[in-house]
């Protein structure tokens, strides 16, 4: 495990948007393992500004998201495909064909599951995969629990999640209560992890995780074990460590 530390959000940013650059840059046609929330957003307004400038190209690249929100579809301004378009897609020379999101109106769980690990592993893996963590340990949705699980499945979303989340919406109860993630073994086998963490409401989840045992209960813990784990993570949320 490496840890970067940043002086503050911007510089976190910056410094996974460096990463990733380096990735498309060494592998044109790669694949990148996405993330919604408000951590990377910084990283993706980076990426953006260095297209604009002519220095990083993503006509080639290809893209899997960790998860969707189930019963929203593309058009709703909460969904996660809305949210890639509006924070990235829509501002790069992405192919738009090449980008991939869960389903989340497909009425069929286990059909939406099995579909995206078959994306996942038809595209030959991940190469990198970028994450953020959630104030429990949470990555992707891969909630706490008493087992990791393998694939992507449909989870229940734990009250501390959509208390996070519900500052997106106009009222509470229109949060979504499920969402279909990828499991922990599809993160496990990218090549590479980058995880980005801002703030002192992650500084708990980075101890834990990072500094604690693996353990289920949190979640994000199990990235101890990854061969290549980059931590990015700001003075605040490193506050604790």
């Amino acid at each position: 495990m490496k840890i970067i530390r940043a002086r503050d959000y911007d510089h976190m940013s910056r410094q996974a948007a460096n990463i990733i650059s380096a990735q498309v840059i060494l592998k044109p046609d790669c694949v990148l393992g996405l993330a919604t929330g408000s951590s990377p957003i910084g990283t993706y307004k980076q990426l953006i500004e260095w297209y604009n400038k002519g220095d990083i190209d993503f006509s080639r690249v290809r893209t899997v998201n960790l998860d969707e929100y189930v019963g929203l579809d593309y058009s709703n301004e909460q969904s996660y495909i809305y949210f890639m378009r509006n924070n990235f897609f829509d501002h790069v020379n992405i192919d738009l064909t090449n980008t991939n999101v869960p389903c989340g109106t497909n009425p069929d769980a286990a059909a939406e599951c099995a579909r995206y690990d078959y994306i996942i592993k038809e595209l030959g893996g991940i190469d990198l995969q970028l994450l953020g963590i959630g104030p429990n340990g949470h990555i992707g949705f891969n909630e706490p629990g008493d087992s990791f699980i393998k694939g992507t499945h449909k989870v229940a979303l734990h009250e501390s999640t959509i208390q996070a989340n519900k500052r997106f919406f106009e009222r509470e109860e229109d949060v979504p209560k499920f969402a279909f993630t990828m499991g922990i073994v599809d993160i496990m086998q990218a090549e590479r992890v980058v995880m980005v963490a801002s703030g002192e409401n992650k500084a708990e989840a980075v101890r834990n995780a990072f500094f604690g045992p693996v353990t289920p209960r949190v979640p994000g813990s199990i990235l101890q074990l990854h061969k290549n784990f980059t931590l990015v993570a700001d003075e605040a949320a490193l506050s604790k460590i």
